[in-house]
């Protein structure tokens, strides 16, 4: 289904993908990409049992133990209290082993094996083994950055990255002049070398976007993003300069909500949608950074409004053509 929207030359496209089989025979049924490109990354509906990656990003192996644990323990009808009496710890604990919040010890797998009956040798290893891949060092984890360090994992698994910004360009997108404004903006008592630690970080995100199999990375910003002068006429030009050349090089889909829309679905928040395929269990995420604290979104609900909303804000937007004609215009602006 393809719907023009007045006034843009871009058309929306809403593809549902049909039945499709797994490596390994197991059928699955996949939904709509929020990238919208027409070859949208599959959400499997998960499978009791998969063969582990061997790949080892502890962020999402820790997160694809805890929903393996919490289908072994749903699948018997037990509540988190009951298996926190068996274990002989709170509830809180095997909940945050579910999330993903806390790593679990091959101890906690072990015995978690003994309660839900898990009999089968080979299922037992593959438990053991994500948790021993979820105790491996990624190199965001060298960083002190608590607060983001689920992020950083989920964006080296992620095959398709959505995000959307009110207010400052997004980290994969930015240089490290803007960068440095925006972090000390936003911290002014931050010590400058935290500041040029998080500076790093963010470049050493953006090399996701020059592997030879990168996300699908699509921006949507908000016209305020581009006018708003970061640093200055120079750190703008630079910025500008650089999301353009991402654009023309293929490595993003950027698309520009102009002023003239008005209100559009996203007046109230900056997120990042991710996708993810396969090869992994983990369900799509919405990430949404705030002042003090961030979110991870990741309910059926919850993904389902934030799909909807993507939708409408691609409705909303300029072309990617359009959009490289007006970062082009307010780049030339900035030599005035």
């Amino acid at each position: 289904m393809t719907r023009a929207i007045p006034g843009h030359r871009f058309l929306t496209r809403l593809v549902v993908y049909p039945t499709v089989t797994e490596p390994g025979g197991v059928p699955s049924r996949t939904v709509a990409s929020a990238s919208g490109d027409g070859q949208g990354p599959s959400q499997a509906v998960p499978a009791r049992r998969r063969p582990v990656p061997e790949s080892a990003n502890p962020t999402v192996r820790q997160r694809e133990l805890g929903m393996r644990l919490r289908e072994l323990r749903t699948g018997l009808g037990l509540t988190v209290e009951a298996v926190g009496d068996q274990l002989l710890c709170s509830a809180t604990k095997i909940s945050r082993l579910e999330t993903g919040a806390r790593r679990a010890s091959l101890r906690d797998v072990r015995d978690l094996c003994g309660i839900y009956g898990v009999t089968d040798p080979a299922e037992t290893e593959e438990l053991m083994k994500l948790a021993r891949q979820a105790r491996q060092p990624g190199w965001w984890t060298q960083y002190d950055e608590p607060g983001l360090s689920p992020l950083l994992g989920l964006e080296q698994e992620a095959i398709a990255i959505t995000t959307f910004s009110m207010s400052f360009v997004p980290a994969l997108l930015q240089t490290s002049d803007y960068g440095r404004v925006i972090t000390r903006g936003i911290e002014r008592k931050m010590d400058p070398d935290v500041l040029e630690q998080r500076v790093e970080v963010r470049l050493r995100r953006q090399q996701l976007l020059d592997r030879p199999s990168p996300p699908r990375y699509r921006a949507l910003l908000d016209e305020a993003v581009l006018r708003r002068q970061v640093g200055g006429p120079a750190v703008m030009r630079a910025q500008l300069e650089k999301i353009f050349k991402c654009a023309a090089e293929d490595k993003a889909a950027i698309q520009v909500i102009p002023f003239v829309v008005g209100a559009h679905a996203s007046m109230d928040s900056n997120f990042m949608f991710l996708e993810f395929g396969e090869s992994t269990q983990q369900r799509p995420v919405v990430f949404v950074e705030g002042l003090f604290s961030n979110r991870y979104q990741e309910r059926p609900v919850e993904i389902e409004r934030y799909r909807e909303a993507i939708e409408y804000l691609r409705d909303a937007a300029l072309s990617t053509r359009d959009s490289a004609s007006l970062i082009a215009e307010i780049r030339a602006s900035c030599d005035d």
